[in-house]
């Protein structure tokens, strides 16, 4: 059939998707499009400044840092960086956890015109290396604690200076002076030398001049380098401008009007260093002026404590942190009761299991949902309704001025609602492209502005999507596509199933068979066929995994998201048995 396009529109009249569907079910108070207020990034901070100067913005561990104390401090910064040489456009690599230091060194980076490069911290000298080159950074603002794998690259010329911190530094004066009693094992000795290019991020700031530059920087300027975990090869970095992250500002902000300016408060245990954790817990807490709780590792005991403290009425996060937290307060009431300052949050990732929502939803009294969003589109691009009409299971409706739709897999034309294909985007939050990688690019952003993710998924009449699976993972059995994710759904409401991740893996008949890798909740036990008898009875036939591992825990992603292509590329290096297939016991059965 041949489509004719709207005269006013530019959509196709026979598209099913260009009504906007979803519409009609965004909430009370919300807006169908979002008008950015701001040019530029630092234009946040700006704003956070005028209107909350004395706003606590930064808590870590005692030490309280306003808004104002971060502006000066990132001005520094960005100062300091155009004096040794930063020219607007140049990268900054910078490798830290989620303490003070980081929105200061990324906000100084962006007042100074330059562009952010965050990597974690847990990669190795080969990886900093490779990215390093990729980027052409000149300059490396890292962890004292990843000097090991920092210094090689100051002495072979990848980086031309090193910025060291360490966790201390930014610590209230006790807590600093005791910390490296307390830390001794984990404290690392810098050498640092200025002619060498190895310098201390507080003696650098130290006498710096901290008046905002004002380098002149446009919308459409480079604001990020985000890396994306890749499949193969070298991770490739989606080219993020300062529109396409304040616009994903405005539109989760749009997306939940209850939000009070000034007032909220924020738990950060997402890194920096990813996209999710970027844009909502500093971006959108800066421009809403909200306060920050830092947390640079995750670990149950502290994250508690946090809560206690400081009380957050936000808490973005991965489904594997809920179940953290639901596990931490079990049989615990007075950790119940702190954590109900919890009012929204929104988990990202990987699929929110409904028991795991039900119950935190009952602990806090809170709203838990589910949305979706990936690097290359800054990175929300939907979620379900904070006001309680979220569809279990979905991803939610497409944000304000997102356009979202379903296409064939081949031909990538619109595909009916309700029929399974990729999931396309387009809106003002998708990048400009993948760092010379032309033929990437144009594998996944069309000339007109979709970008394809990768995702199947489905819409169904009132425009909220679901995810399906990765297109890459899926399994394809006796001819039969398998999709994780469904079997994974399965396994999580098991109640004692903690962690669950399936994957294909080689088989000489079938082309692949699904495992089930299972991790168990503290102090229970289950045999492999009893996960067989639970999954036959809720699924068919051809999706019942043949293989089950049980492990003690299973590879993560900083973030907290499962990585199933750890598991499948630990698989694909097995040497396969020569019987498998033949009638014997497939399954690993430990």
């Amino acid at each position: 059939m041949n489509q004719q396009p709207d005269a006013m529109t530019g959509t196709d009249v026979a598209d099913p998707y260009a009504a906007r569907p979803w519409l009609r079910h965004y909430p009370a108070g919300s807006t169908a499009d979002i008008e950015p207020t701001v040019d530029t990034v630092s234009d946040l901070l700006r704003g956070a400044v005028t209107r909350y100067p004395d706003r606590v913005a930064y808590a870590y561990y005692g030490r309280h840092m306003t808004f104002r104390e971060v502006d000066r401090l990132s001005s520094m910064f960005a100062n300091r960086l155009i004096e040794h040489g930063l020219k607007p456009g140049d990268r900054v690599l910078i490798v830290l956890a989620n303490m003070p230091q980081y929105p200061i060194v990324h906000l100084g980076t962006l007042k100074a015109g330059g562009v952010v490069a965050a990597l974690s911290p847990l990669l190795v000298e080969r990886e900093l290396a490779d990215l390093a080159t990729d980027s052409g950074a000149r300059i490396i603002v890292a962890l004292d604690r990843v000097w090991d794998r920092i210094a090689p690259l100051v002495e072979r010329g990848v980086v031309e200076k090193a910025i060291m911190t360490g966790p201390q530094d930014f610590l209230p004066t006790i807590k600093r002076w005791l910390y490296p009693l307390k830390y001794r094992k984990e404290m690392v000795s810098v050498p640092f030398d200025a002619g060498r290019g190895i310098l201390g991020l507080p003696a650098l700031l130290k006498g710096a001049s901290d008046r905002d530059p004002r380098v002149t920087v446009s919308p459409d300027d480079t604001a990020a380098f985000q890396y994306t975990g890749g499949t193969t090869g070298l991770p490739k970095a989606a080219v993020l401008t300062h529109r396409n992250m304040v616009s994903n500002v405005m539109q989760v902000r749009a997306w939940v009007p209850e939000l009070r300016e000034g007032e909220e408060t924020i738990l950060s245990i997402l890194p920096f260093f990813h996209s999710y954790g970027v844009t909502l817990c500093l971006h959108l807490a800066t421009y809403l002026g909200a306060t920050t709780v830092l947390v640079p590792r995750f670990e149950i005991a502290d994250v508690m404590e946090q809560i206690a403290q400081y009380q957050p009425t936000l808490l973005p996060g991965v489904p594997t942190l809920y179940s953290a937290i639901n596990g931490a307060v079990e049989n615990n009431p007075a950790r119940q009761e702190s954590m109900r300052s919890i009012r929204f949050c929104i988990s990202g990732g990987a699929p929110l299991p409904r028991g795991v929502q039900e119950r935190f939803e009952e602990i806090t009294g809170g709203r838990l949902v589910e949305g979706y969003g990936l690097s290359e589109a800054s990175p929300v691009t939907h979620a379900n309704p904070l006001d309680g009409r979220a569809r279990i299971g979905t991803i939610g409706l497409p944000l304000p001025s997102t356009e979202s739709r379903i296409v064939d897999l081949e031909t990538r034309r619109p595909a009916p609602i309700g029929e399974r294909g990729e999931i396309a985007i387009r809106g003002p939050q998708v990048m400009k492209g993948y760092w010379r990688r032309p033929e990437d690019t144009a594998a996944v952003l069309s000339d007109d502005g979709w970008l394809y993710t990768g995702d199947i998924g489905v819409m169904d009449e009132d425009g909220f999507f679901q995810i399906v699976d990765r297109r890459k993972d899926v399994v394809i059995t006796g001819g039969e596509n398998i999709y994780p994710r469904e079997i994974e759904e399965g396994l999580y409401t098991h109640p004692k199933i903690l962690d669950a991740a399936v994957v294909g893996v080689p088989h000489p008949v079938g082309g692949q068979v699904v495992k089930a890798f299972i991790v168990l909740k503290p102090g229970e036990t289950l045999e492999r066929r009893d996960v067989l008898q639970y999954c036959s009875e809720r699924l068919a036939k051809f999706k019942v995994p043949r293989q089950v591992e049980f492990r003690d825990s299973l590879p993560k992603a900083p973030t907290g998201k499962i990585l199933r292509r750890a598991l499948a590329e630990e698989e694909a290096a097995k040497p396969r048995r020569r019987d498998a297939g033949r009638g014997t016991r497939d399954a690993e059965g430990t």
